[in-house]
């Protein structure tokens, strides 16, 4: 006769405050239930915009299971590593997240139900040399390697191989205790796709987008390339961080991606899978504490994504910080990969008419393709959002206008021994967008 299952769970904290509890019930069952002496407290927020605070029942089942699972990286293999690394207990969220949950997205910390976080107004952390950051970088994409910290355990969703550091002092540290990392450290991501595309210069293409999204007026993610010894690194400083009033402690900032505010499973992150696409995010927005300012920057988020064809921009690659009372906004955007390096007909190469957006267009049809997607197309989208075509319009013939200054801006800050040949196809790339445009 099979052994009863227990039941698992485990502290929801933000913060140095326990926000609730997270529990898997012998049944297979997700349950959260946030905690009383939260919900009197004036700084209380929702942990989720999908589960709205309330004291008289439990959240239960898929939206729960939903919320902490997009916690977690996307990839399989990834979380296979994390698994074999701390030898968690399965590949469920619950059993990965009881291992890595102390230094999550946003302000989140899961701890076991018995255990309280220590006392997060300090910092810290162990200095790091160079060689001992290479290593980190190294053992990130081994499975079962020895961390040689059991502090160092942090839950950074996403597709790609990725660790996380604190800066301090002026330098790399590993954060110890209650201290949250501060910056992301992304690494190249090699072959993708089925056409196995070479991205090996991920690191740098995400740099020179973030740096185009930027001077093209979007908030976005600050970065810099980190080279440590043979290693390389696109490091990234986090915005659900920031410093106490005093400096002395960092604070965690509560966020969660789209996904996870309107209940969808990461495998649903993409539109044409059943994710959400414009126009649901556009309706969440339209709740935003600063409702037109977002959602004139998500729409323009879209069409500076087409220029640069980069096209992740699925729900998981967009972010809301969450306030008291469950007030919200959006974070800066991050993730953007630009696919111009890959387009062509050759081996190992995409051709631009099979490149797909992650959202669609709107007309009378939904368009994903690339190429398909006309001036005309952004304006349908945007009425269908409840947003002026007219606006729209004006928003377009700022953007196009701004290009080649951006270009031009960008190229002046490229490194020296930035690959020439990644900079070239991108900026050959949005040339071709805004002829394609007629601008």
């Amino acid at each position: 006769m099979a052994r009863p299952r227990k039941r698992k769970v485990l502290g929801v904290w933000m913060n140095g405050l326990r926000v609730g509890r997270w529990s898997l019930e012998p049944t297979g069952e997700h349950v959260f239930a946030y905690a009383a002496d939260w919900l009197a407290r004036p700084e209380a927020r929702p942990l989720s915009l999908s589960m709205p605070m309330r004291s008289n029942a439990p959240y239960r089942s898929a939206v729960v299971e939903s919320w902490f699972d997009n916690l977690l990286p996307d990839s399989r293999a990834i979380r296979q590593r994390i698994q074999s690394r701390f030898r968690a207990a399965s590949l469920q969220a619950f059993d990965l997240l009881e291992e890595i949950g102390r230094d999550c997205v946003g302000a989140v910390q899961l701890l076991p139900e018995d255990r309280e976080p220590e006392d997060m107004r300090q910092i810290r952390g162990e200095p790091l040399s160079e060689s001992a950051i290479a290593a980190l970088l190294r053992t990130t994409t081994v499975a079962g390697a020895e961390d040689e910290s059991s502090d160092f355990r942090i839950s950074l969703a996403g597709a790609q191989e990725k660790t996380a550091l604190l800066w301090h002092r002026g330098g790399w540290q590993r954060p110890l205790g209650a201290t949250p990392s501060t910056h992301i450290f992304k690494l190249p991501m090699g072959r993708v796709g089925n056409f196995q595309g070479d991205l090996s210069t991920s690191v740098e293409n995400e740099w020179l987008c973030s740096q185009l999204v930027a001077a093209l007026g979007l908030p976005i993610a600050k970065t810099e390339i980190g080279k440590f010894e043979d290693q390389k690194a696109l490091i990234v400083e986090r915005f659900d961080r920031r410093p106490s009033a005093d400096g002395s402690y960092w604070l965690r900032l509560p966020q969660e991606d789209l996904c996870q505010a309107l209940d969808v499973p990461p495998a649903l992150k993409y539109e044409a899978d059943g994710g959400p696409g414009p126009v649901r995010i556009m309706d969440l927005l339209l709740g935003s504490q600063q409702a037109a300012e977002d959602r004139a920057l998500f729409l323009k988020s879209l069409f500076v994504f087409w220029l640069l064809c980069a096209t992740d921009g699925h729900a998981k690659n967009y972010s809301i910080a969450i306030e008291p009372e469950g007030r919200f906004r959006l974070t800066p955007l991050y993730d953007v990969i630009s696919v111009w390096p890959l387009i062509g007909h050759g081996k190992n190469q995409l051709a631009v008419e099979r490149a797909k957006m992650a959202m669609a267009a709107v007309s009378k049809n939904r368009h994903y393709h690339w190429i398909k997607i006309q001036t005309r197309h952004w304006q349908s989208t945007a009425a269908a959002c409840g947003f002026a075509p007219e606006a729209m319009k004006r928003l377009i013939d700022q953007v196009l206008a701004e290009v080649e200054p951006a270009i031009d801006k960008v190229t002046t800050g490229l490194p020296a021994d930035f690959p020439e040949h990644v900079a070239a196809a991108i900026f050959r790339g949005l040339r071709q967008a805004v002829r394609k445009l007629g601008g």
